[in-house]
């Protein structure tokens, strides 16, 4: 008869200020003491701020990536996409963005005119997740999620999973991910408490975006990056105040990561040909 383990938090990783223009900026990864999390790269947490009628929105036009996936939270305001392989959306709040930019592809980030118009709240997180050099150079391809279309697991009292990627309790995720990623968002209420598997190995990400919580043992509060151990089989989690995590894990890679701004692969030459694949038109363009 098999007992089951809770994993344990090996240490604690502040997310660190670094505003982009008038965008209220933190990043817990890569930080001091963490360069990566295989196979989770980055993490940046804009907002929660609010913008002002006839704003300048998001600053994130036309711009490449190669070798890895971005996976876009809207927490709250809303996220116009649109990429060189013919991908268009505007996400609003609770929706996500999964994009795999695989062998090239050069997206924007912008927000919609009636952001620009009329302002309000925004907070959006931004994760990166590797890829392996099988998959690195795939095909490009883009996934936006409104809210209603991501299951909303309840796990008892105070406690709801809206469930993006992977399988839980016979609920099944609307992205299906070539790295068999599991990805989900986490509400919990204060007093309430959750137990959620996670096979041995695996690599946890755990990111604490509002109020406090005790994740084995230890209290964490919000805007901090939880690196757990890989042995036990669950992550045992009880909610101090009403908070909201992100909480996913996957496949460690294991291989070498080599990266320059926005390209991720395996090798130094491997970032010269994406620049210049990049540079010579082969990802496609994109108009502003």
């Amino acid at each position: 008869m098999s007992t089951s383990t809770a994993r344990r938090v090996v240490a604690q990783h502040a997310a660190h200020r670094d505003d982009i223009g008038d965008l209220t900026t933190r990043r817990p990864l890569p930080g001091p003491g963490l360069d990566q999390l295989d196979p989770f790269l980055f993490l940046n947490h804009h907002g929660p701020q609010t913008y002002p009628a006839g704003n300048r929105g998001l600053p994130f036009g036309p711009h490449p990536h190669r070798g890895f996936e971005t996976v876009t939270f809207i927490l709250a305001g809303s996220l116009a996409h649109a990429d060189s392989a013919d991908h268009q959306s505007v996400i609003h709040e609770g929706g996500v963005q999964w994009m795999t930019a695989g062998r090239g592809i050069v997206h924007a980030e912008v927000s919609p005119p009636e952001f620009l118009r009329d302002g309000g709240p925004l907070e959006i997180l931004q994760l990166w997740v590797n890829l392996p050099a099988s998959l690195k150079m795939s095909e490009p391809r883009y996934v936006g999620l409104q809210r209603e279309s991501i299951p909303r697991c309840t796990l008892g009292e105070g406690v709801e999973l809206s469930l993006i990627a992977g399988e839980l309790e016979g609920d099944i995720g609307p992205v299906t991910t070539a790295t068999g990623l599991f990805m989900s968002t986490l509400a919990l209420a204060a007093g309430s408490t959750v137990t959620l598997p996670v096979a041995p190995g695996r690599q946890v990400f755990l990111y604490v975006v509002s109020g406090e919580a005790d994740i084995g043992g230890d209290t964490v509060t919000a805007r901090h990056l939880f690196e757990l151990d890989r042995e036990g089989d669950q992550v045992e989690i009880a909610a101090i105040q009403d908070a909201r995590l992100l909480f996913g894990h996957g496949e460690v890679i294991g291989e070498p990561v080599a990266s320059h701004g926005p390209f991720v692969m395996n090798t130094r030459e491997e970032i010269g040909e994406a620049i210049a694949d990049y540079q010579a038109g082969r990802f496609g363009g994109l108009d502003a």
